[in-house]
């Protein structure tokens, strides 16, 4: 079923354009970089966006987020303060992330391309994630929610994230790659009430 064709299923007949409030209860913005011979995961527990789309018309559809660095957890208390300092994220200075999407290519089933301007580390750079639709459906309160994965592969150096360590044998401490892999499920936004 083509990815628009899955709004279309699960919509009123009378659906139009409309706005989903990312709902960070349910959602999860994760990493993983390598270390020197294994991979370390985290993930940023501060976050906000909105998706907007209309129905059957991919190319409109739209995703705004923010991401504060300063809550970025490793699950380490001191690499996640060295992670916050100037050697990295340097969140004093850099004090939000975000990433607002310009179009959307290659729609084909349950996948697309989703082309953003992602700003992180106070520099802004294209990227491009790799889209899958999760569905769309009411939820037990008669709320509509919508839910998708984003996955993407960063050069962290491409934002001016540098820092590294020269190991004995001449390699290095940290990769430069960084595997991204967003979970967002979003909950439509109310309409408000018309005016009499």
């Amino acid at each position: 079923m083509p990815i628009a064709a899955a709004f279309l299923a699960v919509l009123s007949p009378a659906a139009r354009a409309a706005t989903y409030e990312i709902d960070a209860a349910h959602s999860q913005v994760a990493f993983r970089i390598r270390h020197l011979v294994g991979k370390v995961p985290g993930r940023f527990t501060a976050f906000s966006g909105a998706v907007s789309y209309e129905p059957g018309k991919p190319e409109t559809w739209t995703v705004a987020a923010r991401i504060d660095p300063a809550s970025i957890n490793t699950d380490n208390v001191k690499r996640d303060e060295h992670l916050r300092a100037p050697d990295f994220f340097d969140t004093a200075k850099c004090p939000e992330m975000a990433f607002k999407s310009v179009k959307v290519t290659d729609a084909k089933g349950a996948a697309a391309k989703l082309h953003g301007l992602l700003t992180m580390h106070c520099v802004t750079k294209p990227v491009v994630l790799d889209l899958e639709l999760g569905g769309v459906g009411k939820d037990p309160w008669g709320g509509q929610r919508a839910g998708f994965t984003a996955r993407t592969l960063l050069n962290r150096k491409d934002f001016g994230i540098v820092f590294n360590k020269v190991l004995d044998n001449g390699g290095l401490m940290l990769g430069e790659d960084v595997e991204v892999v967003i979970d967002i499920e979003a909950a439509a936004k109310a309409e408000a009430p018309a005016k009499k």
